[in-house]
């Protein structure tokens, strides 16, 4: 198959470098408005699978020409290209999947694109990272193996190994990205009902082997489409894993309103934002550097099966790539993204449309070709009997 690659940043680079390792692609193009780039990129790769191109994704007409010589495009742009590149699939009948992209309701624009993207043939994917993207992926898993599914519980969380003061973290994304997560409202499903709750609240206890005591609060755009996907479900939530306190720490600043968009204070008669403060504080304290980090995350979806209660959990544990210093975070994300992408292009998903991850990609090929990355995603299923009545 021939697969492009649009951005040649940390994920498209990762991507790139998984395809040119996978014995099913027998071409990459690498497309970057920066050539110089793409070309470093794939100088690092060194395989002759992948070359580099001088692509605008802005261009229609030159985005539509370059993704038309492939089977299947892996959009790793900024995620506002999401719905631009997702049309230009359509109008190429090539496939596409993305990283995602909740604010402004750019996922939910590519979702309404079904009805012609099934016409012109094309399967298109969005939001393929970790969350949303993996655990989508494994709670439809879960949910394909239920007769019933009731609850979906998700825990995700990109911690470093070793923490260090103050806030025991090191970003391994935008940190004006985690302060929305951190300070929009979460939508979640209790008691049947949909509803939102405050980000940072509701803190538990999580235990990871190796790590230890963690916590977990809601945040977010983690339940992403699941609401839509299972709207019949009784429990929908997912809560970022952190080390203990955390979430109190950030709960100061937001308090303090530090880390508001539409706030200002006058300091010396000039007119300042604080979060854009605090971003360029936290930046240097918070950056990973050469720092060993991890993701950590656990599915829980429970439901009914021939009549028992049943529950399939989904755990994952990966650790930073030393050899070739790529973070645990791009690791996760960048191969989730490549290996859908060859599903598309090797016809294991077959789909003409739009669908959310947990609609269509396959969960047990998923876990299975993860494994080969070395990325091991575990399954335990339980079985509760439910009483007898005498």
């Amino acid at each position: 198959m021939k697969v492009a690659v649009l951005g040649s940043g940390l994920m498209g680079k990762e991507a790139a470098r998984d395809l040119v390792k996978s014995e099913g692609v027998q071409t990459v193009g690498l497309a970057d408005i920066d050539l110089v780039r793409a070309q470093e990129v794939c100088r690092q790769l060194q395989s002759e699978k992948i070359q580099a191109f001088c692509v605008d994704a802005g261009n229609r007409e030159e985005l539509i020409k370059f993704i038309g010589q492939y089977d299947v495009v892996i959009n790793a742009l900024f995620y506002s290209f999401n719905e631009i590149v997702a049309k230009a699939g359509i109008e190429t009948g090539v496939g596409v999947v993305d990283l995602g992209g909740h604010i402004g309701h750019i996922t939910d624009k590519v979702l309404e694109l079904k009805e012609e993207a099934a016409a012109a043939h094309s399967t298109i994917i969005p939001d393929l990272g970790v969350a949303p993207g993996m655990i989508n992926i494994l709670a439809g898993y879960g949910a394909s193996k239920l007769d019933k599914t009731e609850s979906i519980k998700m825990y995700v969380g990109g911690i470093p190994v070793k923490p260090e003061a103050p806030l025991e973290y090191n970003h391994v994304f935008s940190m004006e990205g985690l302060f929305d997560h951190y300070t929009d409202p979460s939508l979640i499903i209790r008691n049947g009902v949909k509803q939102e709750v405050p980000s940072l609240s509701e803190v538990e206890k999580i235990y990871f082997e190796k790590f230890g005591p963690l916590e977990a609060f809601h945040t977010s755009g983690g339940t992403s489409t699941l609401s839509y996907s299972y709207p019949n479900l009784d429990t929908l939530e997912y809560k970022t894993i952190r080390y203990p306190g955390h979430a109190a720490k950030f709960q100061l600043l937001v308090d303090l309103n530090l880390t508001r968009n539409d706030y200002e204070v006058e300091v010396k008669g000039q007119k300042v934002n604080p979060r854009e403060v605090l971003l360029k504080v936290l930046d240097p304290i918070v950056d990973l550097k050469d720092k060993d980090d991890a993701v950590l995350l656990r599915v829980i979806v429970s439901g009914e099966k021939n009549g028992e209660k049943t529950t399939f959990e989904y755990e994952m544990t990966t650790v930073k790539d030393r050899i070739n210093n790529v973070t645990a975070m791009a690791r996760a994300t960048a191969n989730t993204i490549s290996v859908v992408a060859q599903m598309i292009g090797s016809g294991t998903i077959s789909k003409k449309g739009v669908y959310p991850p947990e609609l269509i990609v396959p969960g047990k090929e998923y876990i299975k070709e993860m494994a080969k990355r070395e990325i091991i995603i575990t399954e335990i299923e339980k079985k509760e009997k439910s009483p007898v009545n005498v």
